[in-house]
Order: structure tokens, then sequence, then C-alpha cells
């Protein structure tokens, strides 16, 4: 019984053992999340018959985190992710046409440097700054129309590209909770810092992304 009860606290302090990283060491977070963006600074789209009010757009992300165990309380963050963000409106009729779901499509890979805090065992606090390359920007909206006496709903879709910054800057604030399997649970907002429009219009404000982001990770030693 003694040998017994010896072994399982030798397995309890092993599996411990095995959630905490040393200082010093790399470990490697593969991860998957999902979420809501949107543009802040464009809270309405302009229309010749009204302003539309905005909302938030379905987005997420995939990609992997390196993290440098500084301390016991301390690591750095690298990440290179692929992130599918943007904005949307809310339904709308232009020239007595029904416009549905309109929204900016705009995809990314990320990166992101983050300091993360250890306030507790497996908790913790991060934030850092975030770096963006645009790959593509679409502007979609679906249309409701009548053809040959049948009702269609068409979809079009417009390349922005040209008409957006190629770069973006953002700064990540987040929690997260590592359990002692290795899997990772994370939540991050990031407010961005650069504007996603290459021009401004007089008399409206400049468009910045803004997203909320829960993803789920499987972390390991390297």
């Amino acid at each position: 019984m003694k040998r017994l009860l010896f072994a399982i606290a030798l397995l309890v302090t092993t599996l411990s053992a095995n959630a905490q990283y040393d200082p010093g060491k790399w470990s490697m977070q593969i991860k998957y999340g999902l979420g809501a963006s949107m543009f802040t600074g464009m809270e309405s789209l302009p229309l010749s018959t009204g302003k539309v009010d905005s909302e938030p757009k379905y987005s997420k992300l995939w990609g992997l985190e390196l993290e440098y165990q500084i301390s016991d309380k301390l690591g750095l963050d690298l990440g290179l992710l692929r992130s599918w963000e943007g904005g949307g409106w809310k339904d709308f009729t232009e020239d007595n046409v029904k416009m549905k779901d309109p929204k900016f499509k705009l995809n990314y890979y990320r990166f992101p440097i983050l300091a993360n805090f250890y306030v507790a065992k497996g908790l913790a606090l991060k934030t850092g700054v975030q770096l963006g390359y645009m790959l593509n920007a679409d502007f979609e909206v679906k249309a409701d129309e009548t053809i040959i006496n049948h009702d269609a709903t068409l979809t079009t879709t417009i390349d922005m590209k040209d008409d957006c910054k190629r770069f973006d800057v953002g700064i990540p604030v987040g929690i997260s909770y590592e359990t002692k399997g290795h899997f990772v649970f994370d939540a991050r907002f990031v407010y961005g810092l650069t504007k996603v429009n290459k021009e401004s219009v007089e008399g409206e404000k400049d468009w910045k992304n803004a997203s909320f982001i829960i993803s789920f990770g499987y972390k390991c030693d390297l």
C-alpha cells in the first residue's frame, strides 16, 4: 500500500511539473478561434437615403504561437496567425432594392508579440502589440431581385484591396488559462491603432479594426 501511495504521489507530482514551463524553455501552441469584429470610427454606413447602423461580423483565426519562459511569472509570446475580420451593417433599402447582409471582409496574416504575466498557476494576463499584413479586402452585399417573374437573391462582391492599407497595428489585451493537460483557453480583445482606409473622407472618421476572439489551443514543449 505504501508503494502504491508513493507511486500515485509521484505521478501527481510529475503531472503537475509537466504543467509548468521552466525559465529559459520554449513551448508551442496550435490554436483555433472564433469571435466578432467590427470597425471603430464607422458606426454607420452613409447612404443617399440616410445612415445604416453597423453590427459585428463573425470572425475566426487559426495559427500557432511560440512562448519563451523568461521567469516563473513572465513569458514572451510570438505568434503567426491567419485571421478573417471586417465589419458589417444592418439590412437596408436603396433605390427600392432590399440589400441584405452588407459586410466588409478583411483577410490578414497577424503577428502578435505578447508579454504573458502569470498571476496564478496556468492563469496569465497578456498584452503587447499585434502587427498585420492584409491579403485581401472585399465588400459584399446581397440584393433581392425579381428576374422573369421569379424571386432571386444576387450577391455582389467588390474588390477593395487597393482602397485599404496593407499594414495594420493593434493592441491586444487578454487572459488565458492552461489546464494540466496542456489545453489552453484564451480570450483576447484587439484594438486597432492604424486606419484601414487609405484615403480619409471629409466629415467622416477613419476606419480602424476591433475584434474579440475566444480561442482553444494545445500547448507542448519544444
